[in-house]
């Protein structure tokens, strides 16, 4: 193969040569189990990558991949490197563009992204990381080692310089694709780079605690004795100061609490479901706000998702929470299939949405959307605002939410509505303390009063007599 960027000797060593040296390393080794060498979780992460641009969302991307020789650690590490790299993909696609003449075959060059990523921001050591990633090229084409290591050595030569270059564009400065940089720097003039930063940032580990199982003085009791520090949001509301494995927590089994970002728990109290009443949660899967209405209030609950799969999610975590409720599968826009003509004293619809209020969670989604799919779900949230509408009786009130900060989903979309349903009004809701919460906004990041959460959008609509 002929490389596509200028060698300088003096960079050449061979992966041999260079893993010996990092042997000799005290801050890694370039092995992160006996069982797998950093060279595979880097070529593992790089076939993720490109199956997320293929279309795949991270976790099947992830899963899709070989890891028969990974351990917890290797697992782990692989899914750092691919939520890392589309987190930063706009700088990282842009700084390996600059060091090749001709596009590489995908895999190598998805193996450099990698390898820029870890340059930039993990604390791996930097000849470990080239070291591995050549190795890795080399296990893919041979002839294509020198190729790859001469582009990592000339961008460690001045990475300041390759960045800087590569936020000469939209993509590579906010890491976000150019349409949605100029849709969010459009929707919120005043707001914009703020919400774009908070898209780049990694979400806290928040759990709601579960008031039927458990109290907040217990829990931060048992997790005290765990040596597992919280900061204490609220009697509901707590927050991990280090990320850990939930299943392993005190209370998880025992269903003490739910893993639900703070501006999701949100939803259940403005939707004010009280006992006695029927509830539909439309969108329902994975369950998370249907468990925390649940938990507040001794309603009959149908919880509603199109997908089979999602919905035995759905049972899971009622069955972990001491929840019952009539949990179908069924499409919520076809309200002939599953309605029985009874009507709803609350409808929660968290619609289907581009999800940009939560990529600080799920980076994937910068990169999965395409400025045309704004279009299609905006269709679909109002065909379901009116499907389900028709569902709710006179008094009844239906929470419109997204995860979204596009207006198109957003406010636009309730304005629409309000157009088309003369029986339909929407009540003001006050939500903490947001900068742009007047109009039902939270913004991804949040404030002392909100504290720090996804991007949400939220309009209270109640039914009025024609």
């Amino acid at each position: 193969m002929t490389s596509n960027v200028a060698l300088n000797p003096s960079d050449t060593a061979s992966p041999n040569q260079l893993s010996k040296r990092a042997k000799k390393s005290p801050l890694s080794t370039g092995v992160l189990t006996d069982s797998a060498p950093l060279a595979l979780v880097q070529r593992r992460a790089a076939e993720a990558l490109l199956a997320v641009l293929a279309g795949n969302n991270a976790d099947t991307a992830i899963a899709r991949v070989d890891t028969s020789q990974f351990d917890g650690a290797s697992r782990s590490a692989l899914a750092d490197l691919v939520l890392g790299t589309l987190r930063f993909f706009g700088e990282t696609r842009g700084i390996v563009r600059q060091f090749v003449r001709a596009k590489p075959e995908p895999l190598i060059e998805a193996i450099l992204w990698v390898a820029v990523y870890q340059l930039a921001h993990s604390k791996t050591a930097s000849h470990v990381v080239v070291s591995q990633a050549v190795a890795a090229v080399e296990a893919v084409n041979r002839g294509a080692k020198g190729f790859a290591n001469a582009v990592l050595r000339n961008y460690q030569r001045a990475p300041e310089a390759a960045l800087a270059k590569a936020r000469d564009t939209d993509e590579g400065e906010w890491n976000h694709p150019a349409w949605w940089v100029k849709r969010v720097r459009a929707d919120h003039p005043e707001w914009w780079e703020l919400i774009l930063r908070g898209g780049n940032a990694q979400g806290p580990l928040t759990l709601r605690i579960n008031p039927r199982k458990t109290t907040q003085e217990k829990l931060v009791a048992a997790f005290k004795r765990k040596e597992i520090e919280l900061d204490v949001l609220s009697d509901a509301t707590v927050v991990m100061k280090r990320a850990r494995s939930v299943q392993r927590l005190p209370g998880f089994a025992e269903g003490w609490f739910s893993v639900q970002d703070a501006g999701a728990q949100l939803a259940a109290p403005l939707l004010g479901a009280k006992t006695g009443m029927r509830v539909l949660d439309a969108c329902a899967a994975p369950g998370g706000k249907a468990a925390h209405i649940l938990e507040l209030s001794d309603c009959s609950l149908v919880a509603l998702d199109i997908d089979v799969l999602r919905n035995q999610r759905v049972s899971e975590n009622f069955s972990r929470l001491g929840l019952t409720a009539e949990i179908r599968a069924a499409d919520a826009s076809q309200i002939k299939e599953w309605w029985d003509g009874k009507p709803f004293d609350r409808i929660l619809l968290d619609a289907p949405c581009t999800g940009s209020g939560v990529v600080r969670r799920h980076p994937d989604g910068k990169w999965l959307k395409r400025e045309t799919d704004m279009a299609q779900l905006a269709n679909l949230q109002a065909l379901l605002i009116d499907r389900l509408w028709q569902t709710l009786a006179v008094g009844g009130r239906m929470l419109y939410c997204t995860c979204s900060v596009f207006k198109q989903e957003n406010a636009a979309q309730i304005d629409a509505a309000l157009l088309c349903h003369a029986n339909m009004r929407r009540i003001r809701i006050n939500l903490p303390g947001d900068p742009a919460s007047s109009g039902g906004q939270l913004l991804p990041g949040g404030n002392k009063k909100t504290h720090n959460h996804d991007g949400y959008f939220y309009a209270l609509l109640e039914k009025i007599a024609s």
